[in-house]
């Protein structure tokens, strides 16, 4: 096999498994490129060299023995710095954390790649304490968009975006509470699948807001995303919210196409007017799936207002004695978000989660009537680093809030979207996503609609042209 970093994960596997290829000489690939762009990006905190090298070793002499290997055999794969990683302190896009004691066991979801003979690269940037959506981190430096390196990456999973997207890794896992596998994914042009929440355990990963946070995959293709996310499934004890399911494979199902879905567009507060690279990605995905309706979710608003509060008030109430002792050695942004959480009063909480309740019957009735939702991923494609305002709807409006709009108030109710990739359809030719919305359980029908499109050649991750 020539190999080649934008290559599949289920191909890189195969490679592995026949022969082809070594798993160390795809590590060794990997190991190379990292060294060659990660100062161009800044994807990469931590990279774990060795034991990526002691793993593929171990992986090609149970080959040379004849025993069996794993579905991602030899896949190299990296992960946020939030999971995590044995023999690092998780840092959380901190400077706090970075003085932690090193992990003595891998996150819950670590192990299960690892499980599938994955090879671990190491941990990759975000923004402080994973509340930002832009990727520019106060300690780490900003990370880079691998289509334009003078863009953001998004946030606050922005490694994951760049790496994925740059061909530093097949495979990454990353968190989203109110949007961060969706916006790295959309301004990075990968694919992204934030869960149902409660559908992937959170064990042995850095919280942000435990009402809200969700971990995910991201991957340059569907069939690669199903794969990752079926071998992630499955309860675990060490996190309470994880829902006691049994495991439900999609990639079998991936084939199945759009015949009997009912999918409309999300217009009301999602409605892209004056935004003209979202539209024109709406466009592209919903004439692929068919979709002629537009339809409200009654309550966005109110949904997204109530995650901006649920958010503040407990991200504060974790982070206090952090705020207290070092307050000088959080990013100030990060900091003053958090300060206005600890302000909060608790009766605005309470309704917060009230609200979220209302939200989420009025989305559950709109799922007696469609199978599927299209909303855009984010009101344009990536700004550069450094910018902190953007047009929008006839006003300027600060970009770090904002770029949470369309996906807010779905994280408030948990609900599963397959994140895809429209390329070149964002001003200056960069790539723009649009999320795919199912109901609660149903990720199969996000993936569904997602390979469709991606078979009929409508999203796709493009290459990038600058690495």
């Amino acid at each position: 096999m020539s190999l080649d970093p934008f290559a599949s994960a289920r191909e890189i596997a195969a490679a592995v498994r026949e022969g082809r290829t070594t798993a160390l000489s795809v590590t060794r690939l990997f190991l190379d490129r990292i060294e060659a762009i990660n100062p161009i990006l800044n994807a990469y905190t931590d990279v774990t060299a060795r034991r990526a090298i002691a793993t593929a070793h171990a992986i090609d002499a149970r080959r040379a023995r004849g025993e069996p290997l794993g579905p991602l055999a030899g896949v190299p794969f990296a992960v946020k710095n939030l999971f995590d990683l044995e023999g690092l302190p998780t840092r959380a896009g901190s400077l706090i954390n970075r003085e932690r004691t090193p992990a003595t066991r891998d996150a819950v979801l670590v192990e299960r790649l690892l499980a599938a003979d994955a090879v671990p690269l190491g941990a990759l940037n975000m923004g402080e304490y994973a509340y930002d959506f832009t990727g520019e981190n106060a300690h780490d430096g900003a990370c880079r968009n691998p289509h334009a390196p003078d863009h953001m990456a998004g946030g606050s999973s922005s490694g994951c975006g760049a790496a994925t997207g740059g061909g530093l890794a097949p495979l990454s896992l990353g968190s989203d509470t109110n949007g961060s596998i969706r916006v790295p994914s959309s301004l990075c042009g990968i694919f992204g699948l934030k869960p149902t929440y409660g559908r992937l355990p959170r064990s042995r990963s850095f919280p942000f807001c435990d009402s809200l946070d969700h971990l995910g995959p991201f991957a340059r293709d569907v069939g690669d995303l199903a794969l990752a996310y079926d071998l992630l499934q499955g309860h675990d004890e060490g996190d309470h919210a994880c829902a006691r399911r049994a495991i439900e494979p999609v990639s079998d199902r991936l084939g199945l196409g759009i015949g009997g879905l009912r999918v409309a567009v999300l217009g009301g507060h999602f409605d892209t007017a004056g935004m003209a690279a979202a539209s024109r990605a709406v466009e592209i995905v919903a004439r692929g799936l068919g979709a002629r309706e537009v339809v409200e979710l009654p309550g966005a608003e109110a949904g997204r207002a109530a995650a901006f509060i649920i958010t503040n008030s407990e991200s504060a109430a974790f982070h206090l004695d952090r705020l207290r002792a070092r307050p000088l050695d959080f990013d100030p942004e990060t900091r003053d978000r958090f300060l206005a959480g600890a302000l909060l009063p608790a009766a605005w909480s309470v309704k917060a989660h009230q609200v979220r309740r209302w939200y989420a019957g009025q989305a559950a009735r709109l799922f007696e009537r469609f199978d599927l939702l299209i909303a855009p991923s984010t009101p344009m494609s990536a700004p550069k680093v450094g910018q902190k305002t953007m047009a929008l709807r006839g006003q300027t409006v600060p970009v770090r809030p904002m770029f949470g709009l369309f996906t807010q108030p779905i994280s408030a109710i948990g609900l599963p979207v397959c994140a895809v990739p429209v390329p070149r359809a964002g001003e200056e030719g960069l790539p723009i996503g649009v999320q795919l919305i199912a109901a609660p359980w149903r990720e199969d029908i996000a993936l569904r609609a997602a390979a469709h499109l991606e078979a009929e050649g409508l999203v796709s991750a493009p290459l990038p042209a600058q690495l």
